[in-house]
């Protein structure tokens, strides 16, 4: 029986969401992390969230072309029990690089999911249509980061935080069994194309020469930057500036589940206005309330509990935004590549991943126990993300 739309949504969610709960349910295990596995420099802390990320680029740039070769449930499955293998080494890992190199290969195992569900949406999909089914992956996809950090808190208090990788490896298990009960394989044996160089040279080539491909990369690049630098940085400002690192779990639950309202009122909105709309308009907003920030923190307002409220709330935007451009921006570019739907998922995502967790990465470095590095490196990249969408608009005419 044909899956229904309801439950293709919502597995979809859950595998695009191994990918969130790697990251969110860490969080409130950073200081644990630091006290066990680093020496002197606490912002190594960072590379655990900012290497999985790397792995997940790198895997991403290959699982693409190998689920339009071997099919999409394959790959899948190969990708989790990489990522399972290696949820095992983190949880035994003993110091800082084992970590590190765990993480690594961890996120090139999570880069199946979560390029695979982008093409199987591509395959059943087009068009704005695409897009709206997208902004309901995400409305759902956005409960794991309002609970992952809660669970991550909740399993530290009663266990440590080696016991968060255990709920990594059975969130895994859960979304591939899924997969593969109820997902029937789209990709039949005279769709495949063969994995050779040639072959991905090709596709590589057609996609770059599509301008608004080009020019939804770069803007998903920013966009995305905005939202790991935030990740990466938020927890520290939370425990080195305001002092709030226990509470840490619950504002970010509250402001991860207010954003799902992002996802909502873009599905709402996509049809009518169109994608690139939506998308200037996100980034914009996000140039202008971080200037704001910038500004009230060189004016000293930050500081005390109205100025947490104040960056609480712009956190809250940066999730916001989040919502309204990273699901759109990768439909217009996925959607002149219907015909190499794995390899493009493949190449867009593997290119604004890793090029936004090095710029996030940079930005991280740069910390020094108050959110100007955060607030100052969201503006520049929210104000170049503004530009790149601004060029969307000789391109966009029908979406």
């Amino acid at each position: 029986m044909r899956i229904s739309t309801p439950e293709f949504i919502s597995l979809m969610a859950m595998l695009v969401a191994t990918v969130a709960i790697s990251i969110d349910a860490l969080l409130p295990a950073l200081p644990d992390i630091t006290l066990q596995l680093t020496t002197n420099n606490h912002n190594q802390v960072q590379l655990i969230l900012s290497t999985f990320i790397v792995g997940m680029s790198v895997g991403t740039l290959v699982v693409g072309p190998l689920s339009d070769s071997f099919g999409r449930k394959n790959i899948i499955y190969i990708g989790a029990s990489i990522y399972i293998l290696f949820s095992v080494l983190c949880m035994l890992a003993t110091n800082i690089e084992t970590m590190i190199v765990a993480r690594i290969f961890q996120g090139i195992g999570a880069a199946a999911p979560r390029v695979v569900s982008q093409a199987l949406v591509r395959d059943m999909y087009s068009g704005r249509e695409m897009a709206r089914i997208s902004s309901f992956i995400m409305i759902i996809f956005a409960i794991v980061p309002a609970v992952a950090p809660l669970m991550g808190a909740s399993l530290i208090a009663v266990f440590d935080w080696r016991s968060i990788f255990v709920v990594f490896i059975v969130f895994a298990l859960i979304s591939t069994i899924w997969t593969g009960i109820r997902i029937e394989e789209p990709l039949k044996a005279e769709m495949k194309l063969p994995f050779q160089l040639v072959v991905f040279k090709a596709a590589f080539l057609e996609i770059i020469s599509i301008g608004i491909v080009r020019t939804s990369i770069i803007t998903l690049i920013f966009s995305y930057g905005t939202l790991f630098t935030c990740i990466l940085l938020v927890q520290q400002v939370f425990d080195q500036f305001f002092g709030r690192a226990d509470s840490f779990p619950e504002w970010f639950a509250i402001i991860a589940a207010l954003s799902a309202s992002a996802s909502f009122l873009n599905s709402l909105l996509v049809i009518k206005l169109g994608m690139r709309r939506l998308i200037s308009a996100a980034l914009r907003v996000q140039v202008v309330l971080s200037t704001l920030m910038l500004l009230m923190f060189h004016s000293g307002v930050i500081s005390g509990h109205l100025g947490f409220i104040f960056f609480v709330f712009w956190v809250f935007s940066l999730f916001f935004q989040a919502g309204l451009t990273l699901g759109n921006l990768t439909a217009l570019a996925m959607e002149p590549l219907g015909h190499i739907a794995g390899t493009a998922a493949s190449v867009i995502s593997a290119t604004a991943t890793f090029g936004s967790v090095i710029l996030a990465t940079i930005a991280g470095q740069f910390f020094g126990g108050t959110p100007l590095a955060m607030i100052v490196s969201i503006a520049v990249l929210s104000f170049f993300g503004a530009l790149s969408a601004h060029r969307l608009r000789k391109f966009e005419r029908s979406n």
